[in-house]
């Protein structure tokens, strides 16, 4: 079943998942206060101005954040053990989660995007 919210959609993980999906949404609310929250190509989206801006999912082993926004060396730096191909960042359950970097890809999105 396609989760039509992105509440329905954290429910559908096993708690330590979705405890980490949380966390990535509440990190991304942060930088994004006036986004609205739906699911678009059955993932999460954070839209501004009606917008998608930022795209987050759980896996089985790892969550993403899609697209990946272009940055100065310092966050290509940053970002490089992350990278999944060129859109995907690519964070393993099993390691601690940059929870600052994933802001900080959301704040760059926003403003690449016209978002703020």
């Amino acid at each position: 079943m396609t989760a039509s919210t992105v509440d329905e959609y954290l429910a559908g993980f096993p708690a330590e998942v979705r405890q980490v999906l949380e966390r990535v949404r509440a990190t991304l609310r942060e930088v994004l206060p006036e986004g609205t929250e739906d699911i678009s190509y059955d993932v999460p989206a954070i839209r501004v101005g009606g917008k998608p801006v930022v795209y987050f999912a759980g896996w089985k082993k790892h969550i993403s954040v899609y697209p990946v926004p272009a940055g100065d060396a310092e966050y290509t730096r940053d970002i490089a053990e992350y990278q999944a191909g060129k859109g995907t960042l690519k964070f393993a359950l099993d390691r601690p989660i940059p929870y600052e970097l994933i802001g900080r890809t959301g704040a760059l999105l926003a403003a690449q995007r016209g978002g703020h």
